[in-house]
């Protein structure tokens, strides 16, 4: 089917490249949305014979049209459902997971924050890092009465904005959506309750790491070259003839900032209805699809649960979009920028 790796003939594996997930994670999932799947069945969730939908069944069908992307249709032929059963299914699985599995995407408390600097320190070496922030199209096909431009991206197709943040484990820690993909990184950023939190002080203003001459170098998450360069994000050096130094801090800069590009390329795989054009969706549902996805991709990590290897993009997550360059850079996330760059070790210092 287009490429597709072929299912595995073990047991256990098919069943995570069907679902993605282990059985026991998928048990876990049933648990969070049993009440509500129980308790409020969709009208008409009756099978061929007549039986209502266990639970797990509504589950399983759920998370293959998430984790296929494949048409409704097709997916009710799988499970011998129809095509409405698969909408309304789906839809009451996706309202659950939002209500009840929200404590899975949380940004950390301090205690975990610590954790997760130290790690990122260990992997990159940039100190007091707090994890990378990325974005990425979410394309969509929209009917003639909603074309309007403003969904109108530069790769020209109708997209929805995913702005995601992660940590050490490529775990969204925040994410922002709903937005049109037609708005710039940037833009998109500005926009997100995340960076008015930076801004007010009550985000990233955690304890502050001193350099050797008193500098001081606070809590800041990294990220590519279309978002500006701020106090609490630093982005690469740009120019031809960069000092050894900043060749230093870029190189590790990408090292901590990769994670959020793939961790966005891992939820695509993973979740291919985002992956794919999605045909005509109700754009107040969007967001709330995407953050289930983002829930899975969580959950999946805190159940320690492994993904199928190559359940990831081969390409980058949004293949087809030309790099964007912000060139804002803030004073004062120069200096702070700069101050990073003297901390850090050479990698000769490293690797002796």
């Amino acid at each position: 089917i287009g490429g597709r790796a072929p299912v595995p003939s073990d047991d256990e594996e098919a069943f995570r490249y069907f679902f993605r997930t282990s059985r026991r994670t998928f048990e876990y999932i049933c648990s969070i949305v049993r009440e509500d799947l129980i308790s409020r069945p969709p009208s008409g969730l009756i099978n061929i014979e007549g039986r209502l939908l266990s639970v797990e069944k509504q589950v399983a069908i759920a998370m293959r049209r998430l984790a296929s992307g494949d048409s409704q249709v097709s997916v009710g032929a799988a499970f011998g459902v129809g095509q409405s059963t698969v909408s309304q299914v789906t839809w009451r699985f996706i309202e659950s997971m939002e209500e009840r599995a929200r404590h899975h995407l949380v940004w950390p408390g301090q205690e975990r924050m610590e954790e997760i600097k130290a790690r990122l320190e260990a992997v990159s070496g940039l100190p007091n890092c707090c994890g990378a922030i990325d974005a990425t199209h979410i394309i969509m096909t929209l009917p003639a009465v909603e074309s309007s431009e403003d969904w109108c991206d530069p790769a020209k197709n109708y997209s929805m904005f995913l702005q995601g943040i992660v940590d050490n484990e490529m775990r969204f820690i925040d994410i922002v959506t709903g937005w049109p993909g037609s708005m710039t990184f940037s833009r998109l950023l500005k926009c997100s309750g995340f960076y008015k939190l930076c801004e007010a002080g009550k985000r990233l203003n955690g304890p502050v790491r001193t350099s050797g001459e008193d500098s001081e170098i606070r809590e800041f998450i990294v990220g590519d070259m279309c978002y500006p360069l701020l106090p609490w994000l630093m982005t690469p050096y740009q120019g031809e003839s960069l000092s050894t130094p900043m060749v230093n801090f870029n190189a590790r800069q990408k090292t901590a900032r990769m994670l959020g590009t793939r961790a966005l390329a891992r939820l695509k795989g993973s979740w291919k209805i985002l992956h794919k054009v999605m045909w005509r969706p109700d754009k107040n549902k969007l967001p709330s699809i995407i953050l289930v996805c983002c829930l899975l991709h969580n959950i999946i990590l805190d159940c320690n649960d492994k993904l199928l290897p190559d359940i990831q993009l081969p390409d980058h997550h949004d293949y087809g979009y030309n790099e964007e360059n912000c060139q804002q850079e803030n004073p004062n996330g120069k200096v702070i920028r700069e101050i990073i760059t003297g901390y850090l070790p050479t990698y000769e210092e490293t690797s002796n």
